[in-house]
Order: structure tokens, then C-alpha cells, then sequence
């Protein structure tokens, strides 16, 4: 059975997030992080649907980045930054990528601290 998007307030394993990717993808899991409120949304087969739950929830568009997590990569590039909800032309981000520095580090120090 598949699951809905996840909204993650408090850590969980590394081995909690490999079960949802072997749920879904296989070895990597989507996922939307509010920089603001520092949660994260995840599990769902799209970056849109874990962004509305987010959404729902009282975040702010424009604190919402998608990224991927790869549970078996063990380096820093387990984080993947790539996702069509980032293509922010407004606020100057006009790829599938996180341009901006100060939120690719934002995300990791949020991701880092949900997912131990």
C-alpha cells in the first residue's frame, strides 16, 4: 500500500526513510522542506502533492523547496536539489535546482535534524 504525503515535525531514521522509498520509488524518497516552520513533507509520488500538504497545513509558497533524499548514499549527496516546484522565476530561481546558497544550506541543517 502506498502512502499519502507525510508531514515530519520530529526526527525519524534513516531506516524509516529507506521503508518509504522501497514504498515508492526504490531508493529515493521526494520530498517538499518549509524553511520556515523547519518541517518537511514527504513520501508522495509528487513534489506538488507533499507542497499542498504543506500548504494546508498554513506554509508559505514561498518557503517550500523540493528535493529528493537517497537513504543508501551516505555523503552529502544524499540531498538531491531538483524539483519542478523550485522553477521560482520571482524569486530568482529559474531552474529545477536550489540556486540560492543560503537555502541549499537551510535545507541540509533541516533535513540533517529530521532525519538522523
Amino acid at each position: 500500500m502506498l502512502m499519502d504525503s507525510r508531514i515530519i515535525t520530529e526526527s525519524i531514521t534513516r531506516a524509516e526513510l529507506r521503508k518509504i522509498a522501497e514504498e515508492r520509488f526504490g531508493d529515493l524518497v521526494k520530498a517538499v522542506v518549509d524553511i520556515e516552520s523547519r518541517t518537511m513533507a514527504l513520501g508522495s509520488e509528487l513534489h506538488a502533492d507533499e507542497e499542498a500538504a504543506l500548504l494546508e497545513q498554513g506554509s508559505k509558497q514561498n518557503n517550500l523547496w523540493g528535493i529528493n533524499l537517497y537513504p543508501d548514499i551516505l555523503n552529502d549527496g544524499w540531498i538531491e536539489f531538483d524539483s519542478m516546484i523550485n522553477v521560482r522565476p520571482s524569486l530568482n530561481n529559474r531552474s529545477r535546482s536550489i540556486e540560492d546558497e543560503t537555502i541549499r544550506k537551510k535545507i541540509v541543517e533541516i533535513v540533517n535534524n529530521l532525519i538522523k
